[in-house]
């Protein structure tokens, strides 16, 4: 038993966490106000009852005021034709329609009565009803306020979010590019130095060296043969460019 009702608790939790997410404050406060227009229209109709019912009476009034006056006359014209029998019977007619006026003279006033309470307790609806519907509309103002600062603050946790991953992104790149260069450079150390060979040279590094000596020996001969044919062993060779004759 005492499960089952750690279940239901906790089914009644989830529900009411569930509904307060699902819960507008704005439609609920729209559907009090409509209930309140509705409880104060019934008000509204109950003084038009009521006044209509005193209306009613107020006319049954007027008729039955005739009535009396016209067996009083009845009375009157019977007795002066020496009918006093026909004169008591209109006499008789005439106190029982005043009866019944002065009961429903006390029925008058009893919904009189009823219809200035209605109005009344209508005049206080209405003004409550009246507030609570300024009161609403700047609640909801409100609300709808602070919705918007919310979703405002939302996304600006999503763009601080997203420019933090931006500037990491931005990091690693700036940290490959200094290495990518730190290596260039040291690699472009080495081969100055000639700690590490140039790999566009193919061939054994020996026959390499060979081949350079070979050449510069070419390069002395034909230096030497130039010198012979332009008489250079004769004197100081000419500066090149100079513009002076030798």
């Amino acid at each position: 038993m005492g499960l089952i009702q750690r279940f239901t608790t906790i089914f009644k939790a989830k529900a009411s966490k569930m509904l307060d997410k699902a819960e507008d404050p704005r439609e609920t406060l729209d559907y009090s106000y409509e209930r309140q227009l509705e409880l104060l229209q019934k008000v509204r109709r109950g003084v038009a009852d009521v006044a209509t019912s005193r209306k009613r009476i107020e006319l049954q009034q007027a008729k039955l005021e005739q009535s009396v006056t016209k067996l009083d006359g009845q009375a009157r014209q019977a007795l002066g034709a020496g009918r006093e029998d026909l004169a008591r019977t209109a006499l008789e007619r005439k106190k029982a329609v005043q009866a019944q006026l002065q009961g429903l003279d006390q029925q008058r006033q009893q919904l009189e009565t009823e219809q200035q309470k209605l109005t009344e307790a209508e005049q206080r609806l209405s003004a409550k009803v009246e507030a609570f519907r300024t009161q609403k509309e700047t609640v909801k103002a409100q609300y709808t306020a602070a919705e918007a600062q919310v979703k405002i603050n939302e996304a600006f946790g999503g763009i601080s979010e997203e420019m933090a991953d931006v500037g990491m992104s931005l990091q690693r790149a700036q940290d490959k590019t200094e290495q990518m260069q730190a290596r260039a450079g040291a690699i472009d150390e080495l081969l100055a130095s000639g700690a590490l060979d140039d790999m566009t040279q193919t061939g054994d590094p020996i026959d390499r060296e060979l081949a350079a000596i070979a050449q510069g020996s070419e390069v002395d001969a034909e230096l030497a043969a130039m010198k012979k044919e332009i008489g250079a062993g004769d004197g100081p060779p000419e500066q090149i460019g100079s513009g002076q004759p030798s």
